[in-house]
């Protein structure tokens, strides 16, 4: 059963070019799923799995306090690899054909207010090296509206600031290009020009074209971030909640409350579906909802 899981994650990397955080979720949740397998007495191979095994393994999750997010990313990654063991000739039928996803109430995301973010941006003021990282860090990801794991993969190379946009690639390695705005360009070549050098030069890391590295001189990681963004919100006395996502959802959320067009945003956010943009209206609606409340005489 092993052999086919790694011939399975060879496919999805090779064939599906899925993005490196998907590959460690399908990795896993299959896993955890091939263990129970391994555990059931009547399955010995994967032409003997039945729905009643899965629909048992789904309620052995649940069971265990796991959210209804995870349960649908279960669901899916099973559907995904028995698709495949179909596909390689190693089952005859696919069970998880008839198994329903389990249905997601959809989550407002966190956001900062506008004043929250200025205090955040404003806070990394040393003149250090790792000041002007996460100076240029923290803008970037407000001027632009980029995942984390797309800010972390981006080169030196993909950076154009005399033009005024950067270049990244998002889910499926789709490319896109947008615009980063005077103040985070301004950010990026002091990092560039005054602190990459500093980061580089100390451990002799100089093919490495990563942009933002760490202090060891290598490509900063998506946790090596989230540590970086918990310290300065501490030392800023940000107290909203925050996840390694924030600035992405307060960029998308406060350009649709001055007027952004909804489709522009999905755009730059880089969502294939627009209903997956839809969320942040919602979200511009409650706030309104909030001001009015808190403000209106007759409220």
């Amino acid at each position: 059963m092993d052999d086919y899981l790694k011939k399975f994650m060879q496919f999805l990397l090779v064939e599906k070019r899925v993005a490196q955080n998907t590959l460690l979720s399908y990795e896993r949740d299959l896993k955890t799923y091939l263990h129970y397998l391994k555990n059931v007495e009547a399955v010995a191979a994967f032409s003997q799995v039945q729905r009643p095994h899965i629909l048992h393994f789904l309620s052995f999750l649940k069971e265990q306090g796991k959210s209804t997010k995870t349960l649908a990313r279960h669901v899916a990654s099973i559907r995904a690899f028995h698709q495949f063991l179909l596909r390689e000739q190693a089952a005859s039928q696919d069970p998880s054909v008839l198994i329903e996803t389990p249905k997601l109430e959809r989550s407002i995301p966190k956001v900062l207010s506008f004043k929250e973010v200025e205090r955040l941006l404003d806070f990394p003021t040393g003149q250090g090296h790792f000041g002007l990282r996460d100076k240029a860090m923290l803008e970037l990801l407000y001027a632009t509206g980029i995942r984390v794991s797309e800010l972390i993969q981006i080169d030196v190379e993909h950076v154009n600031i005399t033009m005024g946009f950067v270049t990244v690639s998002g889910n499926s390695n789709k490319e896109r290009i947008i615009p980063i705005g005077k103040t985070a360009a301004g950010a990026l070549k002091n990092y560039i020009d005054k602190g990459r050098t500093n980061f580089v030069s100390k451990h002799g890391n100089g093919s490495d074209r990563a942009l933002f590295l760490n202090h060891q001189g290598k490509r900063l990681t998506r946790q090596g971030f989230w540590k970086i963004l918990k310290k300065l919100a501490q030392e800023a006395g940000i107290e909203s909640e925050l996840t390694p996502n924030t600035l992405r959802h307060s960029f998308a959320t406060h350009l649709l409350e001055n007027g952004a067009d909804l489709k522009a945003v999905q755009e730059l956010l880089g969502h294939a579906d627009i209903s997956t943009t839809q969320i942040y209206t919602h979200l511009t609606k409650t706030r309104l909802m909030d001001v009015y409340s808190k403000f209106h005489p007759r409220a």
